[in-house]
This record gives C-alpha cells, structure tokens and sequence, in this order.
C-alpha cells in the first residue's frame, strides 16, 4: 500500500490535505491494523492527499493520563507537539477516539493546536463533497447495530457521523437499549484495557456485549479499535462467532465499496 510519511512529503516540498493519525492500535494490533489499511484504501478511493508520521509518531498519551500519571502524560504530548509543529500540520484525522479526543481537547493548551476528525466525520465530509460514494447493495438489509465509543460519543457527542454512514450502506440499522447519551463503555477506556479486572460477577465487555446481541444483529459496527477487541472478545465469550461479526465503519465501507 502506498503510504507516504510527512519526511517524504517535506523531502519533496509538499504539505499534503491530512495527515492520518494511525495510533497505537492502528499500528501494533494486528486485529486494528485491518481498520487502518480499510481507512488508507478509503482514502485513496476519494483521491486525498495524506501521510502519517510513520516511527516519528508516538503514543499520545491518552493511556497515561487517564491512569493518572499526568507527568509521563506531558512528556508524550509535547514531544508529539514538536513534531507536528515541525512539519506544520493542520488537520488530522484518526480512527482512534482516545487520540481524536486528546488531540482535539488536551493539546491546544499544551501548544498544540489542530483541526481534528474523527475518521467517519472525514468521511462523511468526502462524500459531502462528492469526493466518495457508498455502495449500498453489498451489505443491504444485514441487520447492524452501532456501539457508540465512549470518547467519540459522550466525550464529544459525535453521534450522527458514523450512523450517517451506516444507514448510506442500505443496512438495517437497529440501536440498543443504551446508545448515544445513555451507551455503556465497553470496557476498555480510561486504560482499563491494559488492568485485571475488579471483583464483580460480570466483565463491563460482556455486559455491553449482551445489549447488542439483544437487537439481533448480523454486524455489531464500531468506530473505536478497543470497542473492536472487546465487543469481539464478549461474541467469543457468547460462542456466536458464526453468526455476529464486529467491524469497524471503516471496513463496512471498503467492503461495501469492493476496496
């Protein structure tokens, strides 16, 4: 796949439209990775002139932060300032929320300030412009449900981008019980991902993933690499993998679009 870094732009004395935030789990996780090579094939479909930061990009820190370890936190964020500064970045965009969320609302006050989208409000935005459509025959009337990821939902209520783009797919878009203001983490956030679990009778990911399966769905759509893994995990704990499948909106849309 053709993925330029913004070294190899700035070599050639070009500043491209957007530069992708690819993250940790967009670039380490092998199950995440799909996510971000669907979203590359996207942007390339649409024609957009992007690149990453390739090894210069770094944690944003988000982890640390919300463990409470603000110091290591700092220390993450001004590093990846100075070299988004560098390369004078304006617009980002990023299939993770924790890194459009941190990006967004807790760099400006570190001196980093960019506009920043998350990935289904960029390609929303493309197919505004007449830059992308969706193919709606490839996955019509497959039954969805949507999983609202708590830093793209509660955090900065982005609710309508990512089912926008669900209903464009021509798919049976049913909601859970709790969805937009009222949804249930998946378990995951605040670097709950990374810690054993506390005493209780139920993993928070099981929980949530009992309200999706209650709507029946064929796909349990996501917009955040971590909802991926736990929703994932909870339809391995239930033994429906046969029957319910988790992708991100980025993957229904390549695939819809035969990418």
């Amino acid at each position: 796949m053709n993925v330029p870094t913004m070294a190899d732009m700035m070599a050639q004395g070009k500043q491209p439209e957007v530069l992708f935030w690819v993250g940790a789990a967009g670039s380490y996780d092998d199950r995440a990775k799909k996510i971000s090579r669907a979203f590359v094939k996207i942007l390339h479909a649409a024609n957009v002139d992007f690149a990453v930061l390739g090894t210069e990009e770094s944690s944003t820190g988000d982890a640390a932060k919300r463990a409470g370890n603000e110091f290591l936190f700092q220390m993450q964020a001004l590093m990846n300032i100075e070299v988004l500064n560098g390369y004078e970045v304006k617009k980002i965009v990023t299939c993770d929320p924790h890194s459009f969320n941190t990006l967004k609302n807790e760099y400006p006050s570190l001196g980093g300030g960019y506009e920043v989208f998350h990935h289904t409000q960029f390609i929303q935005n493309l197919i505004s412009e007449g830059r992308l459509e969706i193919d709606k025959t490839t996955l019509k009337g497959k039954r969805v449900t949507f999983h609202d990821p708590c830093y793209l939902g509660r955090a900065n209520e982005v609710y309508e981008s990512p089912r926008d783009l669900i209903r464009r797919l021509g798919v049976n878009l049913t909601e859970m019980k709790r969805h937009k203001g009222t949804a249930l983490c998946c378990g995951a956030g605040g670097a709950q991902m990374f810690k054993d679990a506390e005493k209780g009778n139920k993993e928070i990911n099981i929980l949530r993933t009992e309200d999706a399966l209650e709507t029946k769905p064929q796909i349990i759509a996501t917009g955040c690499p971590y909802c991926n893994t736990m929703m994932t995990d909870g339809i391995k704990f239930k033994e429906k993998e046969t029957e319910v499948v988790v992708k991100d909106i980025a993957e229904l849309i390549s695939e819809a679009n035969g990418l």
